[in-house]
């Protein structure tokens, strides 16, 4: 048998605007100022104009209502400036013209992919592709280095750090063999900007199976040979790690309603602090684990279900996309999922009657015979896939028109 693991029958791979210069508001560009008024500091009453007299209180009250004017105007910067980029791009002339760069990107010989900017500010070692994905050709050097701009056969950037940078982005120049790859892991609900991408990009690099580089959360690798079923000893019913807690969303509001009818342990931000190195062993006591996603978007399926739920060894009982579209990355009876409950009492119900069910609740690890989660995280996995895309895919250089239009 093949060193290499068989291909997963359920995926259809196991391998896989730049801000407008901020608005500088000062009190020049509001207003001009008042013209000086004549005799401002003479003693009352003052000539100002033959006839006229100006009363000294007058005065006064211009000159206070001037001097509170001008301090709110001097503070205007800070209302409504627009804030610079957290990562600003450079202008393109710190950026040389290339001629027609190294060529196109070659099989066997060795790449050279740059990284525009650390996803989040993250900095993480670089890795040997071809030892990780075990593709002896898949030979690449990556590099931050933008003075080695000229030679790179790939630029890799990542949405969140770029979105507000599309306008100067496309003003830098474009080596005719060089592929923009666009990387995000977000889903459309939290990825800002969209429109900007447009027109920019030569290959997309997401979670979405119809990406030209699928990244997933994770995936389930085929086992070698069958292995027996062991189930983590259980003691609670039902567990939910969720950081970003939002009232109004619709899995908090699915909870809300759920905890009314069986009890539900929330950790993390807001509520009980649970450590990462404790993470999988305290939620391997559950029965079950909410897999809530943030927002419901096709393929959305992140480590809420591969890392919290499945490498703990829980069923994990999913809100995000429908039940067809994890079907496309799960076997159907290794999760449940609250679209299949007329109402979440519904579903409290089914779950209490499992959990003292052992055959019926056993019956949802009999896939584990078999297939094996694996994470799919890691900026350092992540590039490599892009690294044998770019090796093992003939070189695309047409331009993506419509981003937006296909990710939402």
């Amino acid at each position: 048998m093949s060193s290499r693991a068989p291909r997963c029958p359920f995926l259809p791979s196991c391998d896989p605007r730049a801000p407008s210069r901020s608005p500088w508001c000062s009190w020049a560009s509001i207003r001009p100022p008042p013209p000086p008024i004549p005799g401002l500091f003479a003693d009352p009453p003052v000539k100002a104009r033959k006839g006229r007299k100006i009363s000294f209180k007058k005065l006064l009250s211009v000159l206070l209502f001037g001097l509170i004017f001008g301090l709110i105007s001097s503070l205007c910067p800070f209302r409504i400036s627009e804030p610079k980029h957290r990562y600003p791009v450079p202008s393109a002339q710190k950026f040389p013209s290339c001629g027609n760069g190294s060529g196109p990107a070659g099989r066997g010989r060795s790449l050279t992919i740059l990284l525009w900017m650390w996803p989040f500010g993250f900095r993480f070692n670089f890795t040997e592709c071809s030892r990780l994905l075990g593709c002896p050709r898949c030979r690449c050097r990556f590099t931050t280095r933008r003075s080695r701009w000229c030679q790179a056969d790939a630029v890799i950037l990542h949405h969140r750090d770029v979105c507000g940078d599309g306008e100067r982005l496309a003003r830098l120049p474009r080596l005719p063999t060089q592929s923009w790859i666009w990387f995000n892991m977000e889903s459309p609900s939290h990825s800002s900007n969209l429109s900007a991408m447009d027109n920019l990009f030569n290959l997309t690099m997401s979670y979405r199976r119809d990406s030209d580089i699928f990244v997933p959360y994770g995936e389930l690798r085929l086992l070698g040979r069958p292995r027996p079923v062991t189930i983590p000893r259980k003691s609670k019913l039902v567990a939910w790690v969720v950081s970003n807690w939002q009232e109004e969303s619709l899995r908090v509001r699915y909870y809300q309603e759920l905890r009314k009818h069986i009890p539900v342990d929330v950790y993390g931000k807001n509520h009980t602090p649970l450590s990462h190195e404790h993470l999988l062993a305290t939620i391997s006591q559950y029965n079950f684990y909410l897999a809530f996603e943030n927002s419901q978007h096709q393929d959305y399926i992140t480590e809420k279900l591969w890392r919290n739920a499945l490498s703990s060894g829980t069923i994990p009982v999913v809100l995000g996309p429908p039940r067809e579209n994890y079907e496309l990355f799960l076997p159907p009876d290794s999760f449940i999922h609250v679209d299949d409950f007329g109402s979440a009492r519904e579903l409290a119900r089914f779950l209490l009657e499992l959990a003292w069910d052992a055959e019926r609740y056993r019956g949802y690890f009999q896939w584990r015979r078999w297939f094996q989660p694996v994470l799919g995280t890691g900026w350092a996995l992540q590039l490599c896939r892009a690294c044998r895309f770019l090796h093992t895919t003939e070189p695309r250089y047409r331009a993506v028109p419509r981003l937006a239009a296909w990710f939402v």
